[in-house]
């Protein structure tokens, strides 16, 4: 039982459509059933999304197309939303095999299977891109939020080498709740956002840049430097990461 489940329930008995001793009955049922489920290779943890507000995500990267596909069998068949990242077209197949609803999204290299068990978020979650270099960073990072039930716009290749591009889109990053902000070479594109607007800047350096970038080392560095107030600062190339932080702040 998840939450979005969770509350289903306890509403139906709030309208007296169902008795407590049956509400009771299957909470219980829930409870009894194991948090995880043992394949061998991984144990998936169907509490997650209990614990997290979110089921747990899988990560593509050194595991065989098979194995994403049965880890995506178990989260599917529990009613929860399929979210596997860094995943390539052979690893889609094979999860595809088993889940036919699933969608592949190669500019952001995730596979994804949309259920009804995610709330949506408060507001609206802008992910800017200083580059089209950047872009398959910052598209795992919008994937990733509206998969957890948000809405996300997008302002791509605004970097500062422009910087009336940037200026142009503040209507749109002053209405925002969170903002992701991807950049590489010396990163500092979000020091310019978080300087426009009042709400939390996420940054994301990627590894996106000539030799002395040292492959995002530099933008991270730019980032974590930044003289704006209000910018947080996530791994390099970790869209994934931003996604979902901008989605537990936007859930609050």
């Amino acid at each position: 039982m998840n939450t979005s489940e969770l509350q289903l329930l306890l509403e139906r008995v709030a309208r007296g459509e169902i008795d407590a001793a049956t509400a009771h009955q299957r909470v219980l049922e829930a409870l009894r059933a194991r948090p995880f489920e043992d394949l061998g290779f991984a144990r998936v943890d169907h509490h997650r999304s209990v614990r997290q507000g979110f089921p747990e995500v899988v990560l593509g990267l050194g595991k065989t197309p098979a194995q994403i596909a049965a880890i995506a069998v178990a989260i599917v068949s529990r009613g929860s939303t399929l979210l596997v990242t860094r995943a390539t077209e052979a690893a889609f197949d094979a999860v595809r095999a088993s889940v036919p609803q699933a969608t592949y999204y190669a500019d952001a290299a995730i596979i994804a299977c949309r259920q009804q068990d995610v709330t949506p978020g408060k507001g609206t979650i802008v992910v800017a891109a200083a580059g089209t270099s950047d872009l398959q960073v910052a598209e795992e990072a919008a994937r990733t939020a509206e998969l957890m039930g948000n809405a996300v716009e997008r302002v791509y290749d605004v970097g500062v080498a422009g910087l009336h591009r940037v200026l142009a889109e503040r209507a749109r990053l002053a209405n925002a709740r969170v903002i992701i902000v991807v950049a590489g070479m010396e990163g500092a594109l979000p020091s310019v956002v978080a300087g426009l607007v009042d709400v939390p800047v996420i940054a994301v350096p990627t590894s996106v840049g000539y030799g002395a970038s040292f492959g995002g080392i530099a933008a991270l560095l730019g980032m974590l430097n930044s003289c704006s107030a209000g910018v947080s600062v996530v791994n390099i190339d970790n869209g994934f990461g931003a996604g979902n932080i901008a989605s537990l702040i936007n859930h609050l």
